[in-house]
């Protein structure tokens, strides 16, 4: 008797989208569907794999949480994601179903075109490409790197590559999408929400559904069960690259997989503890306009409270709450992953980042 696909949802979307947030949520209200993870980093701090850890959910164990950190899923199928879909798959206790987080800085494509190697598609299908969206950051123009500058320079010179690597990175990954979660739409009025959904409408050509989220709360039944089979519908998702291989008529097939993330840098500050959290976030979004980094989140030690604080920061807004005690056998520490584009001055963030506490 032939055992049915296992669907896996591709979960994506830009630094800061909410993402982890939403998959906590999912797992919490799973309805007893067993739910196998796997999570990919840009940085050297699992952040999101520890906060999904800590979500308490029984269908979802730290067994079934795997961490891909040696680097971008996109740009190592082959050497670490094949590999742990292949550990899943020869399970006894086979998942339900499979949930893919992306880094914030990866392409989609790849991962979906993955599905199609003959060890993979015989055993799983794509249930849906899900990009998050940050409502309130797409508002306040997040992804427009410097647009009056670039319009300026435009001006002069007609023949500028208008497209930023944030903007081109956003747009792939919305391209990649069957559905799109506007979320953090709280955070936004309702002319704002619809101003962000007409502008990532109109920055692709494929049709996908639209879901607005507040809290980054979707219900599991919306995420899953789409049924779409991304990977057999790989030629309306081409990513800026592909398309431009194309054009090109390039013979390089290592060339058509490339993704380059030399345009962006992250590094870990390491802190004693934190005795006035209030006071380092609001330094902490000072710094954040002040040296223009791109994402900010971790761990942080307060003395005088038993659990651990999480901090997460996508343009100047910090977010922050407490998620679990520390463990017996954990060091109660403080880390941050900074990332930021290329020529982040590193040493001096550091500094001022330490210089808070």
């Amino acid at each position: 008797m032939l055992q049915s696909k296992i669907p896996a949802t591709i979960i994506t979307g830009f630094l800061g989208a909410g993402k982890t947030t939403i998959i906590r949520s999912m797992l919490q209200n799973a309805d007893g569907k067993k739910i196998a993870l796997i999570i990919n980093e840009f940085g050297d701090l699992g952040v999101d794999g520890d906060v999904l850890k800590g979500c308490g959910a029984e269908n979802c164990t730290e067994d079934d949480i795997v961490e891909l950190t040696n680097g971008c899923i996109c740009c190592t199928v082959a050497d670490d994601f094949i590999p742990t879909m292949e550990k899943l798959l020869e399970r006894e206790a086979r998942p339900d179903h499979i949930v893919i987080e992306t880094s914030g800085l990866a392409l989609p494509q790849p991962l979906v075109a993955a599905f199609n190697w003959p060890e993979i598609k015989s055993q799983v299908t794509v249930d849906g490409v899900v990009t998050v969206v940050d409502s309130a950051a797409v508002s306040d123009g997040r992804f427009a790197h410097d647009h009056d500058k670039l319009d300026a320079q435009r001006q002069e010179d007609e023949s500028l590559d208008h497209e930023s690597p944030l903007e081109e990175l956003f747009e792939d990954q919305l391209t990649a999408a069957d559905m799109i979660v506007l979320n953090k739409a709280d955070l936004i009025d309702e002319i704002k929400l619809d101003q962000v959904k007409a502008s990532v409408q109109n920055s692709i050509e494929r049709k996908p559904a639209f879901v607005v989220a507040r809290n980054g709360i979707v219900p599991s039944d919306v995420l899953l069960g789409l049924g779409v089979g991304s990977e057999d519908d790989l030629a309306t998702r081409k990513s800026h690259h592909e398309k431009h291989h194309h054009d090109e008529h390039s013979d390089d097939d290592h060339e058509h997989h490339h993704h380059d993330h030399d345009e962006f840098e992250s590094f870990v500050v390491e802190l004693g503890a934190v005795k006035k959290p209030e006071q380092f976030c609001v330094g902490l979004s000072e710094l954040i306009q002040e040296y223009d980094i791109l994402r900010l989140k971790g761990i942080v030690h307060v003395p005088d409270k038993a659990m651990r604080l999480v901090i997460q920061a996508v343009g100047a807004r910090v977010d922050q709450h407490f998620d679990r005690l520390w463990n017996a056998d954990e060091e109660k520490s403080s880390k941050l992953v900074v990332i930021g584009l290329h020529d982040i001055e590193q040493q001096k963030i550091a500094s001022a980042i330490k210089g808070l506490i």
